[in-house]
């Protein structure tokens, strides 16, 4: 069910990847060759989900209890259907990393292996914080409907969807061709820019997103488009974080790591983003037309403070997943636009990892996950 798009300014490319043996799960993913937390088996995946309002928070309220004791991917080109342009593939590299060619500096976070890997360990600490959930949005038909994933990143959400779905057309799409190439069948990809106009031949029944905090100019004309490309009674699910770090206990004021935190968030501003569009999200989505609004907000510890032994596990992902992306997330944005030497970034950046790895600092930040259902009359 391959549908080709095409952009108006550019041609978008769609690539159907090889499909991996029929409906085995994919192979685990390896973290980054750094100290992770052991993992314990995730639970199986519910295909259908129940409406949220019959179970229980995620988490519970409250401040979060003080511990007192002391990747993934490689291209293959061969395997693609249709052919990338140079435009597409021909990576530059700034301060030693590789960043997207495909509308080049629209995207200001890097796409080398490095961060491919980053952003699987934080698919893992995302799915611990939600109970091994892929998606919090009830999908109870999901028979020849169609997903699309905005900014898929490695797609590693779309393999475990397709797998997870396999009666279900999974699409997903990004500036960068770097998804893996053996994947279900039901499964495919596509580079394009989800902030130009759309021109699928086909509505969605469910469109999702996650942290894409940093990467869009006009959320609101985002969620807009998603409404267009629903079918009606289609579910739109939005996962996305605050990157400002803050602290219940007030340990993380004066430190280096809430003012990168702060100088972080200002550089996006000023460059036309935003890093924290999670409590934004649920004014969007109703804004846009849909009904049914619900929303979620999940604390992320960072680091192995909390006594709970969930939120130790979630916040040792987040912690080692943030420091892997300090350099990625902090080059071009503190030298592109606040104007700092790379010397004065990697100077900065050493003095968070040594607030991050101080247990006596009890930082976190929050994800807010926010899905509503266009109205079958629209």
């Amino acid at each position: 069910m391959s549908t080709e798009v095409t952009n108006m300014a550019e041609p978008t490319t769609t690539y159907q990847p090889s499909a991996a043996p029929e409906h085995e799960p994919p192979p685990a993913q390896a973290p980054a060759a750094t100290a992770t937390p052991a993992q314990e088996p995730l639970a199986a995946h519910e295909p259908a989900q129940p409406p949220m309002q019959d179970q229980g928070p995620m988490q519970h309220q409250g401040e979060i209890a003080i511990d007192t004791d002391s990747t993934y991917s490689e291209d293959d080109l061969s395997t693609y259907t249709a052919s990338l342009t140079s435009s597409v593939l021909n990576f530059p590299t700034e301060n030693g990393r590789r960043y997207h060619a495909f509308r080049q500096g629209t995207y200001l976070f890097p796409n080398d292996e490095p961060e491919q890997d980053r952003m699987d360990l934080h698919h893992e600490m995302y799915m611990r914080a939600c109970n091994g959930k892929l998606h919090l949005a009830p999908l109870i038909d999901t028979k020849d409907k169609r997903f699309l994933d905005l900014g898929t990143g490695t797609g590693i959400w779309c393999v475990e969807m397709g797998d997870c779905y396999p009666e279900a057309e999974v699409i997903g799409n990004d500036f960068s061709p770097v998804q893996p190439t053996m994947v279900p069948k039901n499964v495919k990809f596509e580079v394009d820019d989800i902030e130009s106009p759309w021109t699928h031949n086909q509505k969605f029944d469910y469109i999702h997103s996650r942290f894409l905090a940093g990467a869009i100019a006009d959320w609101p004309k985002l969620v807009e488009r998603c409404y267009e490309n629903l079918n009606p009674g289609g579910i739109i699910e939005l996962q996305d974080g605050d990157f400002l770090t803050y602290s219940e206990d007030g340990t993380t004021k004066g430190t280096w790591l809430e003012k990168w935190s702060t100088d972080f968030a200002n550089a996006a501003k000023k460059g036309g983003r935003i890093v924290q569009p999670g409590p934004q999200l649920e004014n969007w989505v109703r804004a846009a037309g849909f009904e049914d609004v619900h929303h979620e907000k999940i604390r992320l510890p960072l680091g192995v403070w909390p006594k709970d032994k969930k939120l130790k596990e979630v916040g040792a992902f987040n912690l080692v997943q943030l420091k892997e992306g300090l350099e990625g997330f902090s080059f071009a944005l503190f030298t592109r636009v606040l104007g700092w030497s790379l010397d004065e970034v990697q100077v900065l950046l050493g003095k968070v990892r040594k607030d991050l790895s101080d247990r006596n600092v009890h930082s976190q930040n929050d994800m807010h996950i926010v899905w509503g259902r266009k109205p079958l009359t629209a």
